[in-house]
């Protein structure tokens, strides 16, 4: 099977995902569109993190500072200016366990995280993380989250100079991305990255972003193992 690709190319950060056809679909679209409250003269937005392991090694409680992972990740999170909520989606089983570390785990029964997203969908447009990310930059939030609300595209989506789509680290429109997802999920697809072949998504160049700011890559990395753990514990030592 092969993916729809409608993201053409790594182009520069601009505003030319402005020039959008007006048609009766897109147009729609826009009228679904909620009013964003401001906070402070900010414009701000939900965040969701991921924290709904696939896989065995997947643990998103392995303590980074003696701390739970997906805390930290959560931490950061609120640490950006535009976000005002941290939601997070964990399995039903472990509702106990998260509660003891996160603000607002909620529970969700699926075979993965795809359809465990498509389950919490909310009306507004939110950023998505993994529970995984203790490093997330909140200026990086920031700055694309700004970016969204400026552009207002599909889906705002960091990508690396190979093709590879950070999706959990990225901007959505819910509407938008929960037709993609059943679209996906029709098709036979499990992995929440395929869902990005049906949408028209604006892709941000990570190595440009790293350009204009070298820790912007710190802000994708995962912790997956011990190595992981050491990495994240002594970067973050370095960080305000």
């Amino acid at each position: 099977m092969s993916l729809p690709a409608r993201a053409k190319g790594i182009p520069l950060i601009t505003n030319n995902s402005l020039v959008r056809s007006l048609s009766g679909e897109f147009q729609s679209l826009m009228n679904r569109r909620l009013v964003f409250k401001p906070t402070g003269g900010v414009v701000v937005m939900k965040a969701v993190i991921l924290a709904f392991p696939e896989k065995k090694w997947e643990n998103y409680t392995i303590p980074v500072n003696s701390e739970p992972v997906v805390k930290l990740t959560e931490r950061r999170l609120l640490m950006s200016k535009r976000i005002d909520e941290v939601i997070t989606i964990v399995r039903k089983d472990k509702l106990r366990s998260y509660s003891l570390h996160v603000t607002n785990p909620t529970p969700v029964q699926a075979r993965g995280k795809m359809e465990a997203l498509l389950k919490v969908m909310s009306g507004e447009p939110f950023f998505l993380a993994e529970g995984n990310m203790p490093l997330v930059m909140p200026f990086l939030v920031n700055y694309l989250a700004g970016l969204f609300y400026e552009n207002e595209p599909e889906a705002l989506i960091p990508v690396w100079k190979d093709g590879t789509a950070e999706v959990t680290h990225a901007v959505y429109e819910p509407g938008t991305l929960a037709d993609a997802m059943e679209a996906a999920l029709a098709e036979g697809y499990r992995s929440l990255s395929t869902a990005t072949g049906f949408l028209d998504y604006e892709p941000i160049s990570i190595e440009e972003l790293s350009k204009r700011n070298p820790k912007a890559t710190m802000s994708f990395f995962r912790v997956k193992n011990s190595l992981n753990v050491r990495f994240a514990e002594q970067t973050l030592k370095g960080l305000h």
